[in-house]
């Protein structure tokens, strides 16, 4: 007899909700830590079906449990808004909820990656928020010349000469001289950590099936392989290129209601990082390929530069979609001519 427990999982504790055949159902409430995981994966049967939702700790959750179940499923939450728009949200509602949308097999599962893809990801977000730091503190350095009155570009800032040719050309306040010291060896450490992020990251992505094949379009570089490999993951994941525009957020809102359609903007559902990184490489391809160009300026001079930059990296992904799919290696991007 199959059972389908819904798992509301926390830091500390989980409720665990037992739907058997007939509706009968039993809720549970465990600590996570004490015995409490190793209680609730002793009462499990090899015919029993778990769903949990995404969460910091859910793939961790899923290794202990899944070799004592049939199955364990992952709900992607930001598909599942019956828990997120509940009227009534407790720990025992939603447990109740996931195990009954289990049992009719209704619930959107979540792309589950490696192990290892899942460390690049995060390593790579590490350095996206280092780099963030460093230009929040460029800009607090521009503020301190701008309220001298002081005139400077930004540019000149970003270089260790630069900013401290900038900043002993002028006089200072004690306090204001501490501050710009205290900025430049933050800058100085912040430099040197992410040139070693980029060096581990860079090393680890060229071990990846699918690296060689996205350094080969031009206008991606090492570092953005690494952000298109560890965020697509498995490309045989996404059935068409329009699944992994979708997966990258850059699909437009479509809303109907009868014979009304309004298209909207794109819905940034996914990855940031991944999405800027798909903007950046676009903005060099185009330069490159003379297809990407005349495409680009054709949505130019109709839709704006906007809606051309959106278009043109979507034609891209495509490229990106399709190098992946069939092991394509270019050897002239620019003329699309592949290596035999």
């Amino acid at each position: 007899m199959t059972r389908y427990i819904g798992v509301d999982l926390h830091t500390n504790s989980f409720t665990i909700c037992y739907l058997c055949d007939g509706g009968r159902e039993r809720i549970q409430t465990l600590p996570l830590q004490g015995g409490g995981l190793e209680q609730f994966i002793a009462g499990l049967d090899h015919d029993d079906e778990v769903a949990v939702e995404a969460t910091g700790n859910s793939a961790w959750f899923r290794d202990q449990v899944l070799p004592h179940v049939k199955r364990v499923a992952i709900i992607a939450p930001w598909q599942f808004e019956v828990i997120r728009r509940s009227v009534k949200k407790t720990d025992k509602h939603d447990a109740r909820a996931i195990a009954f949308f289990l049992s009719k097999d209704m619930l959107p599962e979540a792309r589950l990656k490696d192990a290892s893809i899942v460390q690049l990801a995060s390593t790579i977000a590490t350095r996206d928020q280092l780099v963030k730091l460093r230009v929040s503190l460029l800009n607090k350095v521009h503020g301190l010349f701008n309220r001298r009155g002081i005139k400077i570009r930004k540019e000149v800032l970003t270089s260790a000469k630069g900013f401290e040719r900038s900043v002993a050309a002028h006089q200072w306040d004690r306090l204001e001289q501490v501050e710009l010291e205290v900025i430049a060896a933050q800058l100085d450490s912040i430099k040197q950590a992410c040139k070693r992020l980029e060096k581990e990251i860079t090393a680890f992505a060229k071990t990846l099936p699918g690296y060689d094949n996205l350094i080969s379009i031009k206008g991606i570089g090492p570092l953005s392989a690494a952000v298109f490999l560890c965020t697509i993951g498995n490309i045989e994941d996404f059935a068409k290129p329009g699944k992994l525009a979708a997966y990258f957020g850059i699909t437009p809102r479509v809303s109907q209601s009868n014979d009304a359609q309004r298209v909207g903007r794109i819905t940034k559902r996914g990855n940031k990082i991944a999405r800027t990184t798909l903007v950046q490489c676009t903005l060099i391809a185009k330069r490159y390929s003379p297809y990407l160009h005349a495409f680009y300026e054709h949505i130019k001079s109709t839709r704006g530069v906007g809606k051309a930059i959106i278009a043109t990296a979507r034609k891209l992904l495509n490229t990106i979609f399709h190098t992946l799919k069939n092991k394509w290696i270019f050897r002239d991007f620019a003329k699309f001519e592949l290596k035999t």
